[in-house]
């Protein structure tokens, strides 16, 4: 199996930091792409297949769940991981109906590594 290429977009730089860190420690090999916003997501997945992408929900410009309409018409065969702290039953089942996995904040190593693994 070639190893994963995965994107991790978050507007807090220590969310990313802590999203790469528990990736590579469990998956040394994996492409890890970084971007603080959706507009960077999009440059940095040019000439890119990406298979897992973790978003934020609430980022400056375009929030997560428009970002993930974007990435899955790229990538229909992505798994797609809504971070957040925004836990309304609006937000679940807007993720839902767009067949992406909804993930509460606070980051865990956990909530991560059984996202990437699951």
């Amino acid at each position: 199996m070639t190893e994963p290429v995965i994107l991790v977009v978050d507007d807090s730089r220590v969310s990313r930091m802590l999203i790469r860190t528990i990736i590579a420690h469990a998956h040394p090999k994996a492409i890890i792409l970084e971007a603080g916003n959706a507009d960077e997501a999009l440059l940095k997945i040019e000439g890119q297949q990406v298979n897992l992408i973790t978003l934020d929900l609430n980022m400056p410009g375009m929030d997560g769940l428009t970002l993930a309409s974007k990435l899955l018409e790229k990538f229909p065969d992505a798994k797609i991981g809504l971070l957040t702290a925004n836990i309304q039953e609006a937000i679940k089942n807007k993720a839902e109906n767009l067949g992406i996995l909804f993930i509460s904040k606070p980051i865990t190593e956990e909530k991560i590594l059984a996202f990437i693994d699951g």
